[in-house]
């Protein structure tokens, strides 16, 4: 069994490839907000076992560089010292990293990053998002019905929260299904 330090490479590794480049990005941006304060460096630098210098020649290398190209070395160390703690999820496969609330300004953060099916959208479509959110549409509509309605596909075109409850309505309307001979 991999030990903890592997399994964070790993984890690095994983947020390093294209689909996962959201914690990079926040990283990346929380570098460029904080490239500046040598106090903010010194931290970096001490916490990463590294000199100033080399410190800061790292980060702006790893600003420098397209995710395409980020090495693993260069991840673990600049991205160690930021990540105060992450959870692996064995059941969900869910990876959740909270940033390092002494370096990285703002609310705490976390992050995860959860196995699914092929063909998912990343986010649900505004018009459905609304239509749960209206309890007039929505109203008592059950866990399997919002996982079908969320699994539906639109090639160019938005629906509303209309389109939605139409089609709940169609899925609930016994004269649509026939009933299962066993």
């Amino acid at each position: 069994m991999a030990g903890p330090i592997d399994l964070r490479k790993a984890a690095l590794r994983r947020a390093g490839t294209p689909r996962h480049t959201k914690l990079l990005d926040v990283i990346k941006g929380v570098a460029r907000e904080e490239l500046g304060s040598e106090k903010w460096l010194r931290s970096i630098a001490r916490l990463s076992g590294r000199s100033y210098k080399q410190t800061r020649v790292t980060i702006l290398e790893f600003l420098d560089t397209d995710v395409f190209h980020l090495s693993t070395e260069s991840c673990v160390s600049f991205l160690d010292p930021l990540l105060e703690s992450w959870d692996v999820d064995l059941p969900s496969f869910a990876i959740g990293f909270v940033l390092n609330h002494r370096l990285v300004p703002g609310t705490p953060k976390r992050f995860e990053f959860v196995e699914k099916e092929p063909g998912l959208p990343q986010e649900d479509e505004p018009g459905f998002t609304e239509f749960l959110q209206d309890a007039l549409l929505s109203g008592q509509v059950t866990r399997d019905e919002i996982e079908f309605l969320r699994r539906l596909r639109f090639k160019g075109r938005r629906p509303s929260p209309l389109y939605y409850y139409r089609e709940l309505q169609n899925l609930r309307d016994p004269l649509h299904f026939r009933a299962v001979e066993r």
